[in-house]
């Protein structure tokens, strides 16, 4: 890791967020306030919700797992070159597999929910800081 990403990473924090999340694939939505991410695309509506929320929706298909959501607040948004990469990289050598959803001001990565506190000790030990309201 350069000196630069390494002074990012370590001036940046993470933040789990509560919930056990799934991932959908729906015809329909309902209240798109109530899930973190609604996605669509030509081919489909993707939504990112709580598992209590899938009622309310035209469920197509799920995935099996249940999801943690941890929130990467990047200490310089869209100008961390190699910034996913390196946390990518990091969490794959540890065994794991993360999905990635990033927003205007953060990058979130979802790891399956009984990995969440080996995801947290590799996020530790490249770095961050864990932010705790």
């Amino acid at each position: 890791m350069n000196n630069e990403l390494q002074e990012i990473i370590q001036s940046s924090t993470f933040e789990v967020v509560p919930g056990s999340y799934v991932y959908a694939q729906v015809s329909t939505v309902g209240d798109e306030r109530k899930h973190f991410l609604v996605a669509r695309d030509a081919d489909e509506i993707t939504v990112v919700t709580t598992e209590d929320n899938l009622a309310e929706m035209d469920l197509i298909g799920r995935n099996k797992d249940n999801y943690a959501l941890i929130g990467l607040r990047v200490s310089v948004p869209f100008y961390s070159v190699g910034f996913l990469a390196l946390v990518s990289q990091k969490i794959a050598e540890a065994g794991m597999n993360i999905l990635i959803v990033s927003t205007y001001s953060k990058d979130y990565i979802m790891v399956r929910q009984d990995l969440l506190q080996q995801t947290k000790q590799v996020l530790l030990g490249i770095g961050f800081t864990e932010y705790i309201k």
